[in-house]
């Protein structure tokens, strides 16, 4: 049985900051968000799933989001960064207060993008790129990584199109919320490698004052 667990970093916003949407933008987590990943540490290894192998985005907030898990697991283990876990580029919206984003997009457009993945306009973003990064990789660790736990830690854009592993992304678009909160974690698994994904567990949160959407 392969297993594979998919989190979004921890937060990158104080509650005094103004919050913004950020992709490309390189920043680190804030005391919240690391304390978010030692409570992720903290559930994976009192529920058995300490990973075998760690994969990141190449951001800051990805990294360490993944140390202080380790930190709580007591692993050491090693973390590849691969670039397809890279947050989208929110186009002209990067990096612009969230209260501007909706004001420039509508309410309805951002409702359809958390529900469905549907791109607002003017972002760049490539659906179909980011699946098949998806599938590609899954495919890869099935085949490489048999019977391990792999952990992927990467961001909101990317995360909510992991789902496309289970071969039925429309079905798990009404069953759960696509979007993951900060710090929170999917849980797939699969038999063998011609097998579809299952998803176990999904949007697993702990509880945490600091935790946001």
């Amino acid at each position: 049985m392969t297993r594979l667990i998919v989190a979004r970093h921890g937060n990158t916003f104080g509650p005094d900051d103004i919050v913004r949407r950020v992709g490309s933008t390189d920043l680190p987590l804030v005391e919240s968000g690391l304390a978010q990943g030692r409570a992720l540490g903290v559930y994976l290894k009192q529920h058995n799933l300490i990973p075998d192998i760690i994969f990141t985005s190449q951001l800051k907030r990805a990294i360490e989001t993944a140390e202080q898990a380790q930190a709580t697991m007591g692993t050491t283990l090693p973390q590849e960064t691969l670039s397809i876990f890279n947050e989208i580029d929110y186009g002209v919206d990067e990096n612009q207060p969230e209260e501007k984003v909706v004001a420039r997009l509508g309410a309805e457009t951002l409702k359809a993008w958390e529900a469905t993945a549907a791109v607002p306009p003017d972002w760049h973003v490539n659906p179909s790129e980011i699946i098949q990064h998806w599938h590609d990789f899954s495919n890869q660790i099935a085949d490489k990584h048999s019977d391990k736990t792999i952990l992927v830690v990467t961001s909101n854009g990317i995360v909510r199109f992991a789902p496309y592993l289970t071969g039925d992304f429309v079905s798990f678009c009404v069953k759960y919320r696509i979007k993951l909160s900060t710090g929170a974690f999917g849980l797939f698994e699969k038999e063998s490698v011609g097998d579809a994904w299952r998803c176990l567990q999904w949007n697993v949160r702990f509880a945490h004052p600091t935790f946001s959407d």
